[in-house]
């Protein structure tokens, strides 16, 4: 069986403090065995871990809209920022990947796919975030739960990690298949989510992160 998490970010998101060496650590130490990496508007410390990591990564992008954030997975090349967002799932599909909507109701981040553009590209994803492990309030993964069943929606329950301390709680387990786009969320769909919230903490590391960037001069989505 595969333990997956489809959203995590490493270090080349400005907002987070997980290391490419650590990652594969952590990873090997709580089992996680398929990984998506979905960095803020980049492939790049996805693409490098593809080539190194002892276990499945797909390359991800979590992508910065017009109209709010959304997962692109198993990219070959970066997907730019600004478009709307049919502009950006046609470009994930183009690409034969897989479009996932990233903590859809979550009240407390401005980044949050709009209701109007949700209502618009529900018809095209794949994916939907039922549970984010960083989702404060339970309304939110309720919520979307809710959405996923009565659309007929494949569910996803995954970290959102930007630190060490958040992967490995929350994960699904599937049957052990070839990364194939199309396989992939066959199988998905029967996943066994695991499901254990991050807590506040894992907000304050974020902001830590921030702040350590820009210190250090980098921007990012």
């Amino acid at each position: 069986m595969l333990r997956v998490d489809l959203h995590i970010h490493t270090s080349f998101s400005p907002d987070s403090l997980i290391g490419l060496q650590g990652l594969v650590r952590r990873c090997l130490e709580t089992g996680l065995t398929c990984i998506a990496v979905t960095d803020h508007n980049t492939i790049q410390g996805a693409l490098a871990l593809s080539r190194t990591a002892p276990f499945k990564v797909i390359v991800g992008e979590e992508i910065k809209t017009s109209g709010g954030e959304l997962v692109g997975l198993f990219l070959k090349e970066e997907v730019p920022r600004g478009l709307t967002p049919l502009e950006t799932i046609r470009r994930v599909k183009e690409q034969g990947g897989l479009v996932s909507i990233p903590h859809p109701f979550d009240v407390l981040r401005r980044s949050v796919i709009r209701r109007d553009a949700l209502e618009e590209v529900l018809p095209l994803i794949d994916i939907i975030e039922v549970f984010n492990a960083r989702n404060i309030f339970r309304a939110s993964n309720s919520r979307a739960m809710q959405l996923a069943e009565v659309r007929g929606l494949v569910k996803a329950a995954v970290s959102d990690a930007h630190s060490t301390r958040e992967l490995g709680r929350t994960y699904m387990e599937m049957p052990d298949l070839e990364i194939d786009p199309a396989l992939f969320k066959a199988a998905l769909a029967e996943a066994r989510l695991v499901t254990r919230p991050s807590g506040a903490l894992a907000h304050f590391l974020s902001t830590y992160a921030k702040l350590r960037a820009k210190l250090n001069g980098r921007r990012g989505g």
